[in-house]
């Protein structure tokens, strides 16, 4: 009878630790995209301040049709992550944001790249 219940022990054992083994698993990936979903939020905010720049004129501080001179608010960081503007063309805007935890590859970070037009934003993930 003490090999029975020694061998329920053991399978017991092995049964608990793939349990927590999955669920640190499904915990990183449930905070890898809720850091995902916070830098697209973050970006489309600095994306629509890019449009709203460009239509606005430059008498107001905007760039009347052109991008030339946007600049981010703050700091470009945040508790989300951290913001930059890639290039600043007339026509166009490209700002990446490299977010706090492990992307796809779980060895870099979340990297969400925005290109913003006057009419359209074009998002791109990186990892």
């Amino acid at each position: 009878m003490g090999q029975q219940q020694f061998l329920l022990i053991v399978a017991g054992i092995i049964v608990v630790a793939l349990m927590v083994a999955v669920s640190i698993a499904i915990f990183n990936d449930q905070a890898s995209a809720a850091n995902r979903d916070a830098l697209y939020n973050d970006l489309m905010h600095y994306a629509t301040k890019a449009q709203e720049y460009v239509r606005r004129p430059a008498l107001l501080g905007g760039g009347f049709g052109s991008f030339i001179g946007f600049k981010m608010d703050g700091s470009g960081r945040n508790a989300n992550g951290s913001y930059a503007l890639n290039s600043v063309t007339a026509s166009d805007v490209v700002i990446q944001g490299v977010g706090i935890e492990l992307g796809y590859d779980a060895m870099n970070p979340v990297k969400i790249v925005v290109d913003v037009t006057p009419d359209s934003i074009k998002t791109t993930e990186l990892n």
